[in-house]
């Protein structure tokens, strides 16, 4: 089985003011790993796009991969993460949150240029694929 990796939205955000396909690097790299996403990075990926053709696109990019559903025990484990956070003085914004949550709950590293998500205990982070 290949590795499991969730993209942060601002992966996406940022290949895209970038001028580069943000999807076709991740498939350059799918024989190496498998790529998740989660309902926060839609939300946050396509509510940023201006253009109703790129947030198409984006929608069925997103809708052929899988989905990692919010399900009542990731809001939970979202919540515990943001109380445990909370009590060492490390406030994250609580869509970091649920993303981190979505990923250890398969066991998917996080891609990002968000330094919020080293601060969350047993998550693996990526800066680069």
């Amino acid at each position: 089985m290949a590795n499991r990796i969730l993209p942060d939205s601002n992966y996406y955000i940022n290949a895209s003011r970038a001028g580069l396909d943000p999807f076709a690097e991740l498939g350059a790299h799918s024989d190496d790993w498998e790529f998740f996403v989660c309902g926060m990075v839609v939300l946050e990926v396509c509510r940023g796009r201006a253009y109703p053709n790129v947030v198409q696109r984006f929608r069925e990019r997103f809708a052929i991969m899988p989905c990692v559903p919010t399900s009542a025990s990731i809001w939970e484990r979202a919540e515990r993460l943001a109380w445990t956070l909370d009590r060492r003085g490390e406030l994250l914004p609580a869509p970091d949150l649920l993303i981190a949550a979505c990923a250890l709950q398969i066991d998917a590293a996080v891609l990002t240029a968000d330094t919020h998500f080293q601060k969350i205990p047993g998550l693996r982070v990526l800066s680069h694929l």
